[in-house]
This record gives structure tokens, sequence and C-alpha cells, in this order.
């Protein structure tokens, strides 16, 4: 089994050198290839790549910007392995990755699979803050900590392997961003392929984002989820609708107030706490926990407010997603 790992690059020359000298400490011992595929970049990582000549198997390409789904695909049609791993340019690989999923691949093969992520000593405040919020099983990231069904996993395409027969037989990721990588496995579930997520085959995910591009990205999560429900109403659930119950429960709580009703109030304010003390023992730091409550704040309203939005125009009054969140669809 030969490994490629596909990864899509977008004006990061920064993040890439990070991710290949992680992959120069790689403990697997048989050969990979790495396919880079610079998505109509204005800042390359040509240079970054030169800089690994003769040490790492790189096969680099530019093409114009059409997106990370259609650059993963675009990276997977050059790719000469039979196992495809694909990983976001801001991850950082532990040197023991490929090992671990080529154990797991042997001991019960499956045809796709993803992986966890997780936060290094060295990340920022906030970059740790949004990592907990984005894996917390206490939040609605717990999916990427690995709270999800192992069996039935939505692997995320920032650490996601797929083996060239479901790529041929799928055509790869669709057009929509987000919300592409659950609808490739939707339908691989619906063309008989299994999906699992590999605990031990983790990242470290270095976010380099902030509060307000935080926001943007987790409003967006929203977005896409009635999307997908519209396309496959038999994978709905009702946990989908849950951040924005929350929010609108936290509006009620407020509202409660006028009457002298405080309990719903006081509940949130437990939630909120425990997010505060497990975010602090977590990471030892007191500060990481409270700008863990202000990430996890802002994932529930960017989520659950980006949810209801879609839910109303796809659901409700039955727009086409693509002409109701034209911004979420690259053409290709």
């Amino acid at each position: 089994m030969i490994f490629s790992l596909i990864i899509p690059v977008y004006n990061r020359p920064d993040e890439v050198d990070e991710l290949l000298d992680s992959l120069m400490k790689s403990d697997y011992n048989e050969a990979f290839e790495i396919v880079l595929v610079e998505d109509g970049s204005s800042i390359p990582c040509r240079d970054v790549v030169i800089k690994y000549d003769g040490k790492l198997n790189i096969a680099y390409y530019f093409k114009e910007n059409s997106g990370p789904g259609d650059s993963r695909n675009f990276g997977m049609q050059k790719a000469r392995g039979d196992y495809f791993i694909i990983f976001d340019s801001d991850c950082i690989i532990p040197p023991n990755y490929l090992t671990e999923v080529r154990k797991a691949l042997n001991e019960k093969y499956v045809d796709c699979f993803g992986g966890p992520d997780r936060a290094l000593d060295s990340f920022s405040d906030i970059q740790k803050a949004i990592n907990f919020a984005m894996t917390s099983f206490l939040t609605t990231g717990g999916i990427r900590g690995g709270s999800e069904k192992i069996n039935k996993f939505q692997p995320r395409s920032f650490n996601m392997g797929i083996s060239r027969k479901a790529f041929l037989a799928s055509r790869g990721f669709g057009n929509i961003h987000p919300g592409e990588d659950p609808d490739l496995s939707i339908r691989l579930w619906n063309l008989g392929f299994e999906t699992r997520l590999f605990t031990e085959a983790y990242v470290y995910h270095k976010r380099r984002i902030d509060w307000e591009k935080f926001s943007i990205q987790v409003n967006k999560f929203g977005k896409a989820r009635p999307i997908l429900n519209s396309w496959y109403p038999e994978h709905n659930k009702l946990t989908f609708f849950f951040p924005t119950l929350f929010i609108l429960g936290l509006l009620l709580a407020f509202l409660l107030l006028i009457f002298n009703i405080d309990i719903l109030l006081q509940l949130y304010f437990v939630y909120f706490v425990i997010i505060f003390l497990t975010a602090s023992i977590q990471n030892k730091s007191i500060k990481i926990g409270y700008l863990s409550v202000i990430a996890v704040g802002k994932q529930f309203y960017g989520y659950g407010i980006g949810f209801l939005e879609s839910f109303v125009k796809i659901i409700l009054l039955k727009r086409k997603p693509q002409e109701a969140f034209p911004r979420m669809f690259f053409k290709i």
C-alpha cells in the first residue's frame, strides 16, 4: 500500500514549511509521496518546496483557483499511490501518524477514515481556546474530538484518508465549501463504502484565524448543514438543531428575567462555568479557560444563526442552495 499525501494550499507558504518539516520527522519506514496543489495562490510556496528537494518525495502543481475540494480532487488525479491521505496546509503531523494509519488499516481495512485534531503547547492561547471549542465533547466540536460513532464517522478533510477505489467511484469532493467532507462521506455510504474514525491518527491543527474569521467559519458550517439535510434527509439528526436551540434558549432566558424567572439563565451560567473549568484544567491555564468561554460562545452563536438562516431559506422556503448562498459554491 502506497500513501499519497494530498495537500491543497492557498497563499500559505509558512504553513507548508511547518507541515513539510513535520513530515521530515516521520518514523514511517516505507515510501510515500506528497502531492502539493497550489490553488491559484498569489503568494506561492514553490521556494519552500525547493527547500525540501531530495529530502521528501514531492510533486508540486500550480492551478487556477477553484476551491479546496476541487484542488484535492486534482491532487488525487495526479497522485500515484493507491491510498490518499488529505491534510489542510495548517496541520502539523506527528512522527507516528503514518505508522498508526498503516497499523489501523492492516487491522481492519476501510476505504475512508478520518482522524481527530489536537493542539501543541507552542500554539497561541487563542488557538488553544478555539481548538478546545472545536474538539471538546462539551461543545458542537465534539465530533472533531472523536465523540462521533467510530464505525459511522464523517471524516473531516483536514485529516482524512480515502482509497483510490473509493475516490474513483465517488468522483471525490463536490463544489460546496464548507460541507464538502460530510457530503463526500454520505455519498460514499450510499455507494456501499464504510468510513471509520482512527483515534490514534491525530494531527496538530494550527488554525491561523482570529475571532472574526472564526465567527465567519462556524457561521458557514451552520449554513452548510441544512443544505446537506435537504440533499440527504435520511441522515438528518435532531442534534443538528442544538446550536440554534441553544441560542434561542439563551434569548428566552434573558426575556424570562422580566418576570423574575432566572432558573434558565442559571443553567446557562453553570454550563459556561463548566466550560471555563474544563478548559482551564485541560490547558493548565485560567486565561485559556476564559478564552475558551468566548470561543464556545462564538461557536454556538455563529453556527446557530447560520443554521437558522439556512433552515429558513433552504428547508422552509425551498430555495436552491446555489442561489441562496452562492459564495458557498465554487465554480469548477
